[in-house]
């Protein structure tokens, strides 16, 4: 049994849960998601409360399913009323970002500024060296900011480049100057 699976998602005020066509539709106040379901799960909706189910317990295929939709149907009820938020941090001697429109403008050590196209359900902000992406899709936010951070890796000797805002990089020591001659 999937301890994950069979976890019972409270549904808030204001949100609206629906199944139509093996389509699994979740609306609130931050607006509306959408996922299609595999044919071996089902979501099952009692008042305030709404939990995924499988055909058949004993097949690890399933259960292996039904954890994972199980965390999708929490995720998708979080974000449709607080939203999902993931902060990157840039580092670098002249490494600076702007907002150009809605789409992002980053200067990270290339010959040229490169520019990144907003996603649509994605929102961007700007304080000085820190890119806040915002939105109500929790893989669309992690994708957004993997995709960002993918421009200009941190790098371990100095630690220039983009990185999450809780990261660590584990810095490596440089050549030794002058290794003694004898």
């Amino acid at each position: 049994m999937s301890r994950i699976g069979k976890t019972i998602r409270q549904i808030p005020n204001g949100v609206t849960i629906e199944v139509k066509d093996n389509v699994l539709f979740v609306k609130g106040p931050k607006g509306a998601l959408k996922q299609e379901l595999h044919p071996c799960i089902s979501i099952v909706i009692e008042g305030q409360e709404a939990k995924a189910m499988i055909k058949d317990e004993n097949n690890k295929d399933q259960v292996a399913l039904w954890g994972t939709f199980s965390s999708i149907l929490g995720n998708m009820i979080q974000g449709v009323t607080e939203g999902f938020k993931k902060q990157l941090e840039i580092n670098g001697v002249g490494y600076k970002v702007k907002m150009n429109g809605k789409d992002l403008e980053l200067e990270v050590g290339y010959s040229h500024p490169v520019h990144f196209k907003v996603r649509e359900n994605i929102v961007f902000s700007v304080e000085k060296n820190v890119i806040t992406i915002e939105g109500i899709d929790k893989q669309l936010v992690g994708e957004t900011a993997a995709n960002i951070r993918k421009i200009r890796k941190p790098e371990p000797y100095k630690g220039k480049g983009i990185k999450y805002i809780d990261e660590i990089i584990r810095r490596k020591a440089g050549k030794s100057a002058g290794k003694g001659s004898a």
